[in-house]
């Protein structure tokens, strides 16, 4: 797959050879680059082009280089390439500065700004990255609205970026309470790591008997010590070090995760020897709740048959809702006293794709108290990250009264959770920050909403606290905690599409407002279209192409039915697609969208196609031919690239040429400007070409987003006149061999048949058409 796509992944080993008590350390470098991909001014999130990077555990130094080449020669000036980095999820961006949903965080990322002309590139180095994916979102300036034609030339610019690390491939690891001598000097830093077990509530890194390498400083260490990876968003906890040692201590640690240990040396030229050392406590361990010893897969089986059962409204289940959550309560009790956090079993349930659901297996009620937390773990895999994560926690008040000064306090956190929770104590762990939230009395339900969450495991912990030291008569609560994942946010409302976009083997999803919406989920409306505005664009693109009626009226007066019937199928499925096209909630469409444009643009070029083949007035035989042919071929590039230059400009030119040919012969032959009268020329055909002529002006070079719904209506009246315009008089009564052989239609209803003999009809004779004005 990576090679289907053109990624190119250079592995150069290069071996470093540090001096240390503990031996050599191997360095070993990794090169990987991305193709080159076309920028887009952002309008919304699919306009980013996205790259997602890997990065390995033992990291030291990570390097990127951004390369953005200008694809055209001709001057387009100066414009700003705006890059932004994150780890472990794409980045949330908001170049516009609109507003977000209700309930939505999130954090800014770094962003880099690179001034192009015709090539530039930048390069930033960071050092201890953390592992694992990291995201490069590049845009240009916001989009100013003007609609550009494909196969126009345009000013392009092309986004490259490469890595390069550098990472240790022998790190030491520290084990818990064994010291391990490291040597440390200005240039060569002590790189170590170690393992957080689940569970772990408190992490310490000691540093002790250290000793310069020369000796004159005796017992300073004058040493900084880090823990943890740079991400960003998130650093590591630095401690410098003096005297003959220090410590580095952590709260609630990242659980089941590998950290890194950093330790430099502040002195210029000189090495320091020291001894490190680490440990970890167990403050507690969860035990299960709802889940018995005997308990199977017949149980999950239930707790999915009930979720269905619930959805459709069986109201046996809500009797089993009672039962279980009564069930669930009297597990709690006799763990009251023994137990000092409770974790509840979830159901993780893969939906579709960007929609995850997780369930309580006891059912969707939670039983919260004062004394120790409640605790609800959602894994969340590296495909979900594309999605918005949501928490919807609300109270139920069904048969419990919560008093004004008590509320349920939650924390989402990833990671490692929050075991202890109150008023003061706030949502965060040692190296990455949690979402707090409560619900009470006033305030019974929440919701929380987390674009592109990090792909790693997310703890919800529960407790009910008092502004006393007891609560009373109400110390069990129930609450209903919703954690799902969905696309977007609220499916991006009224005037916005969810689309579910792609960047290599990677999905994510993004909102595209609609009728001036902007924002994340397409709910800001200062820049919002009124009714009015959207109803008056709706009825100025459909009735405009009612200025076909005319050409229709003028073509079948002058016996061009083919014609006319092409230019009543343009009109028609014209109308019906804007009114389908439209942005706002004044729409209509009678068939699918992608039908309704199909004919539209297959009826407008066929509708040229058609005029300028009748204005070279071939005989019939050859002009239904061509007819016929012509339309073939355009049918077919319209389903090869329906909105490409040369589908428009082949059947124009095409056409243009054989009109001209055939002019140019008549005139050779007559030795006379064809067509002869200067009246055809003055009133009808410069007219005529003036009406094309402006209307394609329009269409190519004016055509905005924001003057779209007048400038496109005056494109449809003025290529309506020039039809009628263009389209040749009638021609005299003659016998041809087209589809009126044999008969002729007059417009009193009568008709005439002229006699065959042997197989022959007898024939009048006509003088050739002078193209004069009739």
């Amino acid at each position: 797959m990576a090679f289907s796509f053109l990624r190119a992944l250079l592995l150069v080993v290069l071996t470093a050879r540090a001096s240390a008590d503990d031996g050599q350390v191997t360095f070993v470098s990794e090169l990987s680059s991305k193709p080159a991909q076309k920028l887009s001014k952002y309008g919304w999130y699919g306009n980013v082009r996205l790259q997602r990077f890997n990065i390995p555990e033992d990291s030291a130094v990570a390097r990127w280089m951004f390369s953005v080449t200008k694809g055209h020669n001709f001057n387009c000036g100066q414009h700003n390439v705006t890059i932004h980095i994150r780890w472990g999820a794409p980045p949330v961006i908001n170049p516009i500065g609109s507003t977000f949903p209700n309930s939505t965080l999130w954090s800014p990322c770094l962003s880099l700004i690179l001034p192009v002309t015709s090539h530039s590139s930048t390069t930033f180095n960071l050092s201890d990255p953390a592992p694992g994916d990291w995201y490069v979102a590049a845009h240009l300036p916001e989009d100013d609205g003007r609609i550009e034609q494909k196969g126009f030339p345009s000013c392009s610019y092309f986004f490259q970026p490469q890595l390069s690390i550098r990472r240790a491939v022998d790190t030491p690891t520290l084990q818990q309470g064994t010291f391990l001598q490291q040597t440390a000097a200005p240039d060569q830093p002590a790189r170590l790591k170690l393992y957080v077990p689940e569970f772990a509530s408190s992490l310490s890194v000691s540093v002790a008997n250290c000793l310069s390498g020369d000796g004159v400083d005796g017992g300073n260490c004058s040493l900084v010590l880090r823990l943890g990876s740079v991400s960003l968003q998130h650093g590591p906890v630095t401690v410098n070090c003096s005297g003959t040692g220090c410590s580095a201590s952590l709260s609630n640690p990242p659980w089941d995760a590998w950290l890194r240990v950093v330790v430099e040396s502040n002195q210029d030229n000189r090495t320091v020897t020291f001894s490190v050392v680490s440990n970890y406590t167990v403050g507690c361990k969860p035990k299960s709740v709802g889940l018995r010893a005997d308990d199977d897969l017949n149980k999950l089986r239930g707790n999915s048959s009930y979720i269905n059962s619930t959805l459709a409204g069986n109201s046996t289940v809500v009797t089993d809702t009672v039962a279980s959550s009564k069930e669930s309560v009297s597990l709690l009790t006799p763990l009251l006293a023994s137990a000092c956090v409770w974790s509840i079993p979830v159901l993780h349930e893969e939906v579709d794709v960007l929609s995850v659901r997780f369930t309580p297996v006891n059912g969707p009620n939670v039983s919260v108290t004062d004394t120790n937390p409640t605790l609800l773990t959602y894994p969340l895999p590296t495909q979900a990250t594309g999605g918005t994560l949501n928490l919807q926690l609300t109270l139920n008040t069904t048969n419990i009264t919560l008093g004004n000064s008590s509320s349920v306090v939650a924390c989402l956190s990833p990671w490692v959770p929050v075991l202890e929770l109150n008023h003061s104590q706030p949502c965060r762990t040692a190296l990455f920050g949690g979402y707090g939230v409560h619900v009470n009395a006033s305030v019974p339900k929440t919701v929380i909403r987390l674009p592109f969450p990090h792909s790693t495991t997310w703890y919800l912990t529960l407790q009910l606290t008092c502004n006393g030291s007891d609560c009373g008569n109400t110390s069990l609560v129930s609450v209903v905690p919703e954690v799902f994942v969905s696309a977007c946010v609220e499916d991006c409302g009224t005037y916005g599409e969810c689309r579910l976009l792609r960047s290599y083997s990677y999905l994510y999803a993004a909102c595209v407002c609609k009728a001036g919406w902007n924002g994340w989920g397409c709910t800001d409306d200062s820049t919002a279209q009124s009714y009015r505005r959207q109803l008056t664009a709706t009825m100025l693109l459909t009735f405009s192409n009612l200025s076909f009626l005319p050409a229709i009226v003028v073509a079948i007066r002058r016996w061009y039915i083919t014609e006319a019937s092409v230019y009543l199928f343009t009109m028609f499925f014209s109308t019906f697609y804007h009114a389908c096209d439209q942005p706002g909630i004044a729409v209509m469409c009678i068939m699918e969208y992608d039908a309704l444009q199909y004919c539209d643009f297959l009826g407008s070029i066929c509708s040229i196609w058609v005029t300028i083949l009748c204005m070279a007035r071939i005989r019939d035989t050859f002009k239904y031919t061509l007819f016929m042919f012509g339309t073939l071929l355009i049918a077919m590039s319209m389903q090869l690239d329906r909105k490409g230059l040369w589908n428009l400009l082949g059947p124009v030119l095409c056409a243009i040429l054989i009109m001209v040919t055939t002019w140019v012969y008549r005139g050779v032959r007559r030795r006379h400007c064809y067509p002869p009268s200067w009246k055809r020329w003055v009133f009808y055909l410069i007219p005529g070409a003036l009406c094309a002529l402006i209307g394609v002006c329009l269409y190519i070079f004016a055509e905005t987003e924001g003057n779209y719904y007048y400038t496109h209506s005056l494109w449809h009246i003025l290529v309506a006149t020039c039809v009628v315009f263009l389209l040749p008089p009638k021609e005299k009564e003659r016998e041809t061999e087209g589809w009126s052989r044999g008969w002729s239609w007059s417009w009193n209803w009568s008709w005439s048949w002229r006699p065959r003999v042997c197989g022959y009809t007898l024939c009048q004779s006509s003088k050739d058409e002078l193209y004069t004005v009739t």
